[in-house]
């Protein structure tokens, strides 16, 4: 975790509690965290899981590792450094979503198990649920999707640092949730998690 550098700052509760929001919500807050290779297919999982949500009546948001890197995270680069002070920034960030009670839909490439681990501790240190949600797909077909064109660029050099061409994944041990997106449809893991979900309370 990052170190604590300002010094005679204390935490100031409020009279609003979490619970309270939540009852007015009608839903748990939680984070769900979609972590996979580059076109494994965890943002359209994630969106897909919005629209479902919101259909539903229920408040989420959703965090993406592109639209986070161009504002929040803008000065952080691909280095192991950068990466895990990415995802702790992000953790943090989605642990303030969860107090007001909203539902997080966090999709990031995070290859570092201990990157995420830190992340479910900063959760669990709250006692806020967190699901890691593995979307596995082997590295063939993500470089065969390809959508943005970035495994192309890292075999031709152009990319440094890209996850699984000469940067490592670390997959999940034991993620709440594996969706093998090459072999299932996304509406069939859309329903996974749909049904994960309601069976933990969140909704």
């Amino acid at each position: 975790m990052a170190e604590q550098k300002a010094t005679n700052v204390h935490w100031h509760d409020g009279e609003v509690t979490r619970e309270d929001r939540q009852k007015m919500l009608k839903q748990k807050g939680a984070t769900l965290w979609f972590t996979g290779l580059s076109g494994s297919g965890k943002s359209t999982v994630a969106v897909a899981l919005e629209k479902a949500l919101i259909e539903k009546g229920h408040l989420c948001y959703r965090l993406d590792g592109d639209n986070v890197r161009l504002g929040i995270n803008k000065n952080l680069g691909f280095s192991a450094e950068d990466r895990a002070e990415n995802i702790r920034r992000i953790g943090e960030i989605a642990k303030l979503f969860v107090d007001t009670g909203v539902i997080v839909l966090s999709s990031f490439v995070s290859p570092y198990r201990a990157d995420r681990d830190q992340v479910r501790e900063l959760h669990a240190q709250s006692d806020m649920d967190f699901l890691e949600i593995f979307v596995d797909v082997p590295l063939s077909v993500a470089e065969e999707r390809d959508p943005k064109g970035l495994y192309k660029k890292a075999r031709a050099g152009e990319i440094k640092n890209f996850t699984g061409i000469d940067d490592p994944y670390e997959a999940p041990q034991q993620a709440e949730v594996v969706l093998n997106s090459h072999e299932m449809s996304l509406e069939k893991e859309v329903e996974v998690l749909l049904e994960e979900m309601s069976k933990r309370g969140i909704i």
